[in-house]
């Protein structure tokens, strides 16, 4: 492995966000909570809050998604929002029937300093209809952190909430997954499918690969319509093993772990060949089964894969920008491969990314990737980057959350070897179209017979 220096973080100072990255806490505590069975998020905030991070989740998933709001208006958020909680909290119980409800603070409320859990205590003391249902307050204001910082949030405090605060003995083939916000529900699924091979059975929270598969369910309910179920959740002291995937999901893991007792294993990322890797062996160190011959294949077709497509990679300049654990895992890639990279921005400070190989990691918004950007050859970005990619004249992969402008984002699979696979020849033939525009542009220069502009077939991302 080649070794560097720590690369440097610098955070962008200016008057506003020209072309925003950041996606709120909130958002992400509702998509953490749309993982499980029968729930409903509810944000505690404006019901200007609560539309503009429904209209997000559905251009993304392109599915119905169910979220509430208590509605806070001028009066409310002077006098106290304690009342618009309590009726939030009884419609949702009459008119959905949730088993789960998500109650999610905002920049409003807690800017305000609403004493959010203190109120629900008093709620439910006074409210016996709201005894069959469970409530799982989480402060998440706008205005600290981003989407994965709200996701681990979320998850702790479902832990905090259902998990008792015991040591059960272990079950010997089932294992707790704390999955991370970068990873799609075909990523689920995938990771479902490599731990059933080794005779294990898998709770994961959220699974969001239960409720956001993009299926057409036989009958509509209000809630969720599929995800981890609240028994599963009690269960998890029963489980073996603990693995939490992500650095945001390592304070889930570590409050599990001391709740319960069960061993807890973080992995940074599940793709490439060294995460895999790593995987397959705590896999198989708490199965006590050797790798199946079905997965030291995809491994053997993953090497192949990364000997093929390295010659793509090689000295390719890269601009990436997202999520702190999706860069990572992307960026991780490519670098790998022996491409540069060139500029990477993120919305929120996060020091484990100085661990890349470049001179600096940006906090800041995408027109910070658009201004270091010019002359890379890929960006990769959410969909709201297409405009700052078309800006530096740079192609545009989309990768991360929200990816509004194409279909099947969400059955996309990076993970595992067959998702390393699959991804590397992607981002591969990505750059392949762009060496071949490069050389079909020159030709047309010196022939005199003008410009070529630069496209990609982005049907292949999903």
């Amino acid at each position: 492995m080649t070794h560097h220096s720590p690369a440097s973080v610098k955070k962008v100072r200016k008057a506003l966000s020209v072309s925003p990255l950041k996606t709120s806490a909130p958002l992400g505590a509702a998509m953490a909570f749309m993982g499980i069975e029968g729930s409903m998020p509810l944000f505690h905030g404006s019901q200007g809050c609560t539309a503009f991070a429904l209209v997000m989740l559905v251009r993304h998933f392109r599915e119905a998604i169910p979220l509430q709001t208590t509605a806070m208006n001028e009066v409310s958020t002077i006098l106290g929002g304690m009342e618009n909680v309590e009726q939030a909290l009884l419609n949702v119980v009459k008119r959905a029937k949730p088993k789960l409800i998500g109650l999610a603070s905002t920049g409003l409320t807690e800017t305000r300093g609403e004493d959010m859990i203190g109120d629900l205590t008093l709620i439910r003391a006074r409210n016996r209809e709201l005894d069959d249902v469970v409530v799982v307050p989480v402060q998440t204001p706008d205005f600290s952190g981003g989407l994965e910082m709200g996701w681990g949030k979320a998850v702790k405090a479902i832990i905090e909430t259902l998990v008792p605060e015991d040591k059960a003995p272990s079950s010997q083939n089932r294992i707790n997954v704390l999955a991370g916000s970068h990873m799609t529900p075909g990523d689920i699924d995938e990771l479902r499918d490599i731990i059933a091979c080794f005779g294990l059975e898998a709770t994961i929270l959220p699974d969001l690969s239960g409720s956001q598969d993009g299926h057409v369910p036989d009958t509509w309910i209000p809630t969720t319509l599929g995800g981890t179920t609240l028994d599963e959740i009690r269960a998890m002291g029963w489980a073996k093993a603990t693995i939490a995937i992500g650095e945001h999901m390592r304070i889930s893991g570590e409050t599990l772990e001391t709740r319960t007792g069960v061993p807890t294993t973080h992995l940074d990322r599940l793709t490439g060949l060294e995460a895999v890797d790593k995987l397959m062996t705590v896999l198989s160190q708490v199965s006590c089964r050797p790798v199946p011959n079905r997965l030291r294949r995809q491994r053997n077709q993953l090497v192949d894969a990364l000997m093929d497509s390295h010659f793509a990679f090689g000295g390719a300049r890269i601009a990436i920008a997202g999520e702190p654990d999706m860069v990572w895992a992307h960026a991780t890639l490519a670098a790998g491969m022996g491409a540069k990279l060139q500029a990477v921005v993120v919305p929120t400070e996060a020091p484990f990314l100085s661990a890349l190989d470049t001179a600096e990691i940006i906090v800041g918004d995408l027109e910070d990737l658009a201004d270091r950007a010019e002359g890379c050859d890929l960006m990769i970005a959410n969909a709201n980057g297409r405009l700052p990619a078309r800006r530096a004249g740079v192609p545009h992969f989309r990768a991360g959350f929200p990816i509004v402008d194409r279909v099947g984002s969400n059955h996309r699979v990076t993970i595992g070897y067959r998702g390393t696979r699959d991804l590397s020849f992607t981002l591969a033939n990505a750059l392949m179209d762009v060496h071949e525009a490069h050389a079909a542009r020159g030709q047309d220069e010196q022939g005199g017979h003008g410009h070529t502009p630069i496209t990609l077939n982005t049907e292949q991302e999903g």
